[in-house]
């Protein structure tokens, strides 16, 4: 069993054909399953390259205030771990952008390592995003992964050592996610420069792709990230637009930040 869709080749040919990769994060369930789903496709038809998927969880330490709220609502409203993989096979059902779970650790080991990847793939997934693990801790997962040709993307930080750093460039396939600053996301009014220094020293270590997120939620800052980086990740400002404007409010932010990605 292979994965349908991996995210390493539409970075490369978005870095080919426009300044680099808009990724867009959205947490499943939020505000309801189909409307997690409709905003989903509706950012991939408004310029958005590839999809992160937030699966939530009740100990969200990463998150910032915005997706947090967003969390909470979807868990009340019953989220449960099978709604995710049900998205995901909704989405890739109707569009062709790789689809990501950003994921904390524990969920995935509590459903079953295996498990999770073979229904992950199964519902046309292209990976994990694992904030919260270590590729020292990852080893089950890199087997899983490795045997279901799955994405791994592994989370590199100012505060990183160099072996860290090369560990996480060793173990990491699709792209790097190089985290712009220390502590929780959200939107910034500025990108941190840290970020470029991450950039610099994963191109060093040999990654072949980093995309940067927490703190992006302007054309602008796009613009700006991709200078320097394969990729631009933005979520709190989408779960906002989402949350005050609905399905079209996402829709129009994503056609926003798409024009980040153009050369002009």
């Amino acid at each position: 069993m292979t994965a349908r869709n991996t995210v390493g080749p539409v970075i490369a040919r978005r870095n080919a054909e426009a300044s680099g990769a808009l990724i867009g994060y959205l947490p499943v369930g939020f505000p309801t399953l189909d409307e997690s789903v409709e905003a989903a496709v509706a950012l991939v038809e408004n310029g958005v390259d590839a999809l992160e998927l937030g699966l939530p969880y009740s100990d969200p330490v990463m998150d910032g205030p915005v997706i947090q709220a967003a969390t909470q609502q979807a868990l009340a409203n019953g989220f449960r771990l099978a709604d995710g993989f049900e998205a995901v096979r909704r989405i890739t059902e109707r569009v062709d952008a790789p689809v990501l779970i950003m994921t904390y650790w524990n969920p995935v080991v509590q459903y079953g390592v295996e498990r999770f990847a073979d229904d992950l793939a199964a519902a046309g997934g292209a990976g994990l995003i694992t904030p919260d693990l270590i590729p020292d801790e990852g080893a089950d997962w890199i087997a899983a992964s490795e045997r279901t040709g799955l994405d791994r993307v592994f989370l590199a930080a100012p505060t990183s050592t160099d072996k860290r750093i090369a560990r996480v460039v060793e173990a990491s396939r699709g792209f790097v996610y190089a985290v712009s600053t220390m502590g929780i996301t959200g939107a910034r009014a500025d990108v941190d420069r840290a970020a470029r220094t991450v950039v610099d020293r994963l191109t060093s270590a040999g990654a072949p792709a980093s995309c940067v997120g927490v703190g992006i939620s302007t054309a602008a800052q796009v613009r700006e990230v991709l200078e320097y980086a394969e990729g631009a990740i933005v979520g709190s400002a989408l779960v906002k637009a989402l949350a005050d404007g609905g399905v079209r409010g996402a829709a129009e932010l994503a056609a926003e930040l798409a024009r980040g990605t153009r050369a002009e």
